[in-house]
């Protein structure tokens, strides 16, 4: 073989180290998303639609937040406004329970955004109902929405 060729070989094999050195970077192929921070968390929670009252956030066990909405109507509207809201907000939701009679009435879901975990629920009479409200940055080994007893 001719030096040509022998050098021809050589630049292939370094070209072709080099390319396998960049794509096998440990930084091109893993992503950290550090946990997401209470501002974070409380711009995923709706605010029930006619909320007289806000509360929150609060700070709960393993990193999450809890608000609390004062809202006007009854629970069975209010409670079914508020899943199409946090369905908008991009959450899925499973309903844990709900019922009532008339407008009095309440429910209790769960919703998961990406590893975010969320816990909301409420009732109330034909005038207000409370929503309370809970998200964590994963799923936390105990979901206590703040002592609710809607969870």
């Amino acid at each position: 073989m001719s030096r040509n060729i022998y050098a021809l070989a050589a630049a292939a094999m370094a070209i072709g180290l080099v390319g396998s050195a960049c794509g096998s970077s440990p930084n091109s192929a893993t992503t950290t998303t550090s946990p997401a921070s209470a501002t974070q968390l409380q711009s995923l929670i709706p605010t029930s639609a006619n909320t007289q009252r806000t509360d929150g956030p609060t700070s709960i066990p393993d990193s999450g937040i809890h608000m609390h909405f004062l809202v006007n109507g009854g629970g069975t509207d209010v409670l079914g406004a508020y899943k199409t809201a946090l369905e908008g907000k991009g959450w899925t939701v499973t309903v844990l329970s709900s019922g009532g009679w008339g407008p009095s009435g309440g429910a209790t879901y769960t919703g998961t955004q990406g590893n975010t975990y969320g816990v909301f629920g409420g009732g109330g009479n034909g005038g207000t109902t409370d929503v309370s409200a809970c998200a964590w940055p994963s799923k936390p080994a105990n979901p206590n929405c703040g002592g609710s007893g809607h969870q």
